[in-house]
């Protein structure tokens, strides 16, 4: 990477905007390589200089990359003026630009990526990818052998052409629950498709996108970076 503005820099990594950072700078409390830096145009090297904001280290990082249990009641935006957001749960982020991968419903749970990779999440919800998605359904009403079947082969929800195929799995004949794969990201998808069918999805929750799979040890509303390993599958995968 080469060299960019010391204030835009510790914008980036979440100091404040451009001016509160500019204050920042004017009272002294930054170092670059031990020295005291107060001029905002003063160009730094992310990979080689040593920032310190108040005596604590500022590491310059491209892309975040965070798995969320994404909780009921919270939506799928980068902003809302009257909701919480999926991004307010992201407390410890350093970028500004993190936005999610795709959408929940506010009353879905389960996996979200949060992001500012905007290259990997157009390839993951680019609709040519067919990027496999797996969702825990609970229905109103007992799901019979024959929906399943119906749904399995592809469903019209109203659209141009029929759904992809999906796949039903830990599903008993007469049962209200089972997981649904599916290969597509439209609008309400899953309970558009169950609705086809007579039914209704009281509850839902992603599993997985592509080769991510929700940690289990995240309870709804809390989250953890991507080891490099999922980030790694995820762009293969993509």
């Amino acid at each position: 990477m080469g060299k960019m503005r010391l204030d835009k820099y510790l914008a980036d990594m979440g100091l404040g905007t451009r001016s509160e950072v500019k204050k920042f700078l004017k009272g002294g409390q930054v170092t670059v390589n031990g020295g005291t830096v107060t001029k905002p145009e003063f160009k730094v090297n992310p990979d080689t200089d040593e920032i310190l904001a108040s005596g604590e280290k500022v590491a310059y990082e491209d892309f975040e990359y965070y798995m969320l249990n994404k909780p009921q009641g919270v939506v799928s935006a980068t902003e809302d003026s009257r909701e919480k957001t999926v991004l307010d749960c992201i407390v410890s982020k350093k970028r500004k630009d993190l936005f999610p991968v795709g959408r929940l419903d506010k009353d879905t749970e389960g996996l979200l990526l949060i992001t500012n990779d905007g290259a990997l999440a157009h390839r993951l919800l680019s609709p040519k990818k067919h990027v496999d998605k797996t969702y825990f359904v609970r229905l109103r009403e007992n799901l019979s052998q024959e929906d399943s079947r119906k749904l399995c082969e592809g469903v019209d929800i109203g659209e141009e052409n029929l759904t992809m195929p999906a796949d039903i799995t830990g599903f008993v004949p007469g049962d209200r629950q089972c997981c649904i794969t599916i290969r597509e990201g439209k609008f309400h998808q899953v309970k558009r498709m169950f609705a086809s069918v007579g039914n209704e999805v009281v509850y839902l929750k992603r599993l997985s996108m592509g080769p991510l799979i929700l940690d289990e040890g995240l309870k709804p509303g809390q989250y953890r970076k991507l080891s490099a390993k999922e980030i790694e599958r995820l762009k293969n995968n993509a």
